[in-house]
Formats: C-alpha cells, structure tokens, sequence
C-alpha cells in the first residue's frame, strides 16, 4: 500500500470517499500541526513540521482526482507525466484545438456566456474522464489511465484558464 493512502489509513483505489480523507486530513492535521510543537525539543519541532508538510501533500494529491490518478499509478512504476510521453488519441487532439479556438473566441470577445458554456463543456468533460479513469483502474487497463491522466491534466488547465477568464 502506498504512502499516501496508508497515511489516512484509506484503500488504495482510484474511487475515494472523500469525505472520509477530508476527515482523517483535519483530525491528522490538527494533531500534528507545528504550532502545537513549540514547547517540544528541536527534533521533536522538525517531525512535526515534516509531517504536517507530508500531511498537506499527501491531501493534496489525493483529493485531485488526476493527481491521484497520476499518484496511483507512480506507485505501480508507471509515470504518466513523463515528457517523454507525448502520444495523445488524435480525436482528443482535434477537441482540445476546438476547445482552445472557443476559448480564444470567447476571450476576444468577453462573451461571458460562452465562456460559461465552455466551462460546464469541460466540466461534463472532466466527469466523464474520472469515469474512464475509474473503468481503466478497475480493469488494471494502466496504459489507458496513464493516456487518460495526460487529457485530465489538459482539461485542468483549460478549466482554469476559462475560471481566471470569468474572474
């Protein structure tokens, strides 16, 4: 079991009850927070704050359903992320230029209402890539959920973009 599961005493497994990870973050954060440390030696002061870093990451990750994607499959020895990996599904590829193009438009022309349509696009988008995502890790199908995190990473991106556009 890797780290960061273990850690909040979670399964290792692409679904998570999020709910539960926002639990064991507060009360684990709580119990191990740097200010609660002050009056401990200085070695003492160092774990705790080593720990409430490793705390904030491990929580991080694993509430980002990409990077928790990505994470899951590190721990098998699989890098999704890797610049090397740059096979991207053609269909994909036309999409994002769409995507880009709409944005563009919408940007050029402050039209908030495309840019809002554009945003509940990528949003249904993301929400049926996490369902991909869930179906490849099920089906231990990792070079699927290694293509998939690399198009999840592309829809975060574009998501904020459009959310710093609105902003």
């Amino acid at each position: 079991m890797s780290q960061y599961f273990q850690l909040f005493n979670l399964p290792e497994q692409y679904p998570l009850d999020t709910a539960a990870l926002e639990q064991r973050y507060r009360a684990l954060a709580a119990q191990f927070h740097p200010d609660k440390h002050t009056t401990a030696n200085p070695f003492e002061q160092k774990q705790a704050l080593m720990m409430s870093a490793t705390l904030n990451q491990a929580y991080t990750t694993l509430q980002s359903p990409i990077d928790r994607a990505a994470y899951i499959l590190q721990q098998r020895n699989i890098h999704p992320d890797d610049p090397h990996n740059t096979q991207i599904d053609p269909e994909f590829l036309m999409q994002q230029m769409q995507w880009r193009e709409t944005l563009a438009e919408a940007q050029a022309e402050q039209n908030t209402a495309e840019l809002h349509a554009l945003q509940n696009e990528i949003a249904q988008a993301q929400t049926q890539l996490y369902q991909q995502l869930e179906h490849a890790f099920n089906q231990q199908d990792y070079p699927v959920a290694s293509d998939l995190v690399r198009q999840g990473r592309f829809l975060d991106k574009l998501h904020r973009e459009i959310q710093n556009a609105l902003d």
